[in-house]
């Protein structure tokens, strides 16, 4: 699909990084340092940009909220939304409760299991700053999780290129205003960061699809959601 060209824009005022979380004690500190990392990289370009980072901890009885304690400029939303959909919404719902305009207010969208590079912030403030709307990031498993054959399968099936045709919540990023325009994430056990991304091209939004900050996800193929990345990625590499 052709990527509608982008007007000029300002940087955002602020970016709010949403995480949702189940039980994720175990790899949630590695996800909370690299974005911990995005930030310092950001604010050493963009000190003006404003950074809140907000852990949806959904029905977790592990360590997890100590994990998120534990980690600077970070805060726990203690939910029992029961679906990565309705977390990821119950996330963006705080996050727009910032005083800035919607349009103002960039939403960056991770994983628990997830790790982000450093220039993940970076590169969507200059995506906001020409005018993009919704960015939708590459991701790739983990090496350490999989065997050579099933690694080999996925990048053999999956581009890892500007233009690329996937989208993962693990590597999302939405204007605000554009975000409720489309209707937010939906409380769907999985696939709500699709069906966002499909509304918001069927609004005409101005979008990229790139792989300038790809994201490492763990490769694990039993996970916390049932039809979530876990079970997508045991699917694809059978």
């Amino acid at each position: 699909m052709r990527q509608p060209p982008a007007p000029k824009a300002a940087l955002p005022a602020a970016i709010s990084v949403v995480i949702p979380a189940r039980n994720e004690e175990e790899l949630l500190p590695r996800c909370l340092a690299s974005v911990r990392r995005a930030r310092e990289q950001l604010a050493a370009v963009e000190p003006a940009v404003r950074v809140s980072v907000t852990v949806v901890l959904d029905e977790c009885d592990d360590g997890s909220a100590a994990a998120v304690a534990a980690s600077p400029g970070a805060k726990a939303l203690r939910v029992e939304a029961g679906s990565a959909g309705a977390a990821r919404a119950l996330g963006a719902r705080i996050a727009l409760e910032e005083p800035f305009p919607p349009a103002g207010l960039w939403l960056a969208n991770t994983d628990a299991d997830s790790v982000v590079p450093a220039n993940w912030l970076v590169h969507q403030a200059a995506l906001a700053a020409a005018g993009v709307e919704l960015m939708a990031g590459t991701v790739e498993p983990d090496p350490a999780d999989l065997d050579q054959a099933r690694l080999a399968v996925w990048l053999s099936t999956h581009e890892l290129a500007d233009g690329h045709s996937h989208v993962f919540g693990a590597n999302l990023g939405i204007r605000g205003d554009l975000y409720l325009r489309s209707g937010g994430f939906q409380p769907l056990a999985h696939g709500e960061d699709r069906a966002l991304v499909a509304a918001a091209k069927r609004l005409g939004a101005v979008w990229r699809a790139t792989d300038g900050c790809r994201v490492r996800t763990s490769g694990r193929l039993h996970g916390r959601a049932r039809g979530g990345f876990a079970d997508y990625l045991r699917s694809e590499t059978a």
